[in-house]
Parts: structure tokens; sequence; C-alpha cells
């Protein structure tokens, strides 16, 4: 039903897959230009489906001895079977073996699925960053809630 997580770069995807990527990085962050910020920088990894269709992605950046899941995001049609917990996992096995000791997620405030999700796979709550997402150009509500602030969450890596 689902093929192995595949490692991509942004550049020279076909305009297919890039079409199908953007619409779920968008998922995750709204703010395109945003995106084009790190996309030439990180690890993408994704799943795709029997038609090889992109349903799951995750963007991992590593800065020396730390790395951020910067953007995840799993089609609706494919959410609840444990998509993005794989890819997360895939994400920490990655970061550790390239030496990373701390591996960082962030997410907004009022995003109470992906709390929960983050802190199954082992991550811990760590700080948050006040008014993140007031500026951005439109507002962003979940769960009936403003998303302004963004919570910051670790998890700490083993060599």
């Amino acid at each position: 039903m689902y093929s192995c997580i595949n490692e991509l770069k942004w550049a020279g995807l076909p305009t297919l897959t890039q079409a199908q990527l953007k619409k779920l990085l968008l998922e995750a962050d709204p703010d395109w230009q945003h995106v084009l910020t790190y996309l030439s920088e990180v690890k993408i990894f994704v799943i795709s489906n029997d038609r090889r269709d992109v349903i799951a992605e995750l963007c991992l950046l590593q800065r020396g001895d730390e790395a951020e899941i910067i953007n995840l995001a799993v089609t609706k049609e494919h959410r609840g079977f444990g998509l993005a917990k794989s890819l997360i996992k895939h994400a920490i096995e990655n970061a550790w073996q390239s030496s990373v000791s701390t591996v960082l997620i962030k997410t907004g405030n009022s995003s109470f699925d992906q709390l929960v999700l983050y802190q199954k796979c082992g991550f811990r709550m760590s700080y948050i960053e006040r008014d993140v997402f007031k500026h951005y150009p439109e507002p962003i509500y979940e769960n009936g809630i403003r998303c302004i602030d963004q919570v910051v969450l670790s998890i700490e890596l083993t060599v």
C-alpha cells in the first residue's frame, strides 16, 4: 500500500512531484515564502502510495550537532495510519547516524494533535517562542484557538 521512506532533494524534482510536495509543505506551514527559505538546505523524507503519489513528508535541517524537523505533513486521507510517526522515527535515526545530539521540533500553541504525537515519539517541551505566527499574512486558527506562539520540543540522542 505504501512505499518505504525515500529521501529527495527539492531541486530537480519533476513538476508533478513538486506540486504534490508543495501542497503538503503548505499544510504544515502556510507561508510559502518561509518554506522556500529552507527547501534547498533540508533532507526531505517522503512516503508515497502505490501510484507514486507523495502522501507524507518530513523536512530535516541539520546544523552541526543539532537537527530540526522543520516541516511534517500527511495527506488527510492517510492520517491515523502511523505515517507521521514512521517519518519522525526515521528522521531521528538519520540524525543519530549523523552524530546529532539533539533534535528539535516546533509547532503552534493550538496544534494539540501534533503536541500529543511528538511527545509520544519521545520529545519533551523545551520552551515557547512568543508571537512567531502573529505576523503571518493570514491568521491561523486550529481547534478554535488562534495560533500565535510556537512550542519548541526536543529529544536528546545518546551516541
